[in-house]
């Protein structure tokens, strides 16, 4: 069982850590901008379904692996910006379209699984659940994989919480507008370019790791 007097410090660190500014976040903004606020909490749990794989891959030590084999983050980092780069297209092409209007929603699965994608595209997630759970985990209070387990079930329901607020509150300005008007286009090419912007950032740090 984890050491009680060390769960405050540690929810305050998981809530300030899922409070500032990253890739899950501005993705999560993204799609609730284009697609409302539904798609908002959708890519929420879906961000949480990706860091369940994160953290049991920590757990079970695949995260060492991981870090033993820097081609393993260079393939996922570069399959991660194919992806979110055909994203940004697809938005984009809904933008011209005019919005929403004459296109179908992503579904809810869709929705899922493109924000779980997109978590698990980035490698330096499972890197930080890695070197940042072991701090609270003392080997004294007995399984050390049960703790890491409740430590990451913690995160989780944290930032489940913080990330669907966020995308309720992005996906309102969406609910705001008229799909096809000037604003609304405009809040779906910015999603487009998110996407593309994180895309690129994928790459980038490829090529920074291969120099």
């Amino acid at each position: 069982m984890i050491d009680a007097s060390l769960l405050p410090a540690y929810v305050v660190a998981v809530l300030l850590i899922a409070l500032a500014p990253g890739p899950d976040m501005a993705y999560i903004v993204a799609a609730a901008t284009a697609h409302g606020p539904r798609a908002g909490v959708l890519s929420a749990a879906g961000m949480a379904l990706g860091m369940v794989v994160h953290v049991t891959a920590t757990v079970v030590g695949v995260a060492a692996l991981v870090t033993a084999v820097p081609v393993a983050l260079d393939a996922i980092r570069l399959a991660g910006a194919v992806y979110l780069g055909w994203l940004a297209v697809d938005t984009l092409r809904s933008a011209a379209a005019g919005g929403l209007t004459g296109r179908v929603a992503p579904s809810r699965g869709q929705l899922l699984r493109r924000a779980t994608l997109t978590n698990l595209a980035n490698p330096k997630v499972i890197l930080f659940f890695a070197a940042f759970l072991p701090h609270f985990v003392r080997a004294d209070r007995g399984a050390v994989a049960g703790q890491l387990l409740v430590l990451g079930a913690v995160f989780l329901l944290v930032g489940l919480v913080v990330d669907s607020a966020i995308g309720l509150a992005a996906g309102q300005l969406r609910t705001a507008l008229a799909p096809g008007s000037r604003a609304g286009r405009a809040l779906t090419v910015l999603a487009g370019a998110t996407f593309a912007v994180l895309a690129v950032l994928l790459v980038v740090d490829v090529v920074t790791a291969w120099r």
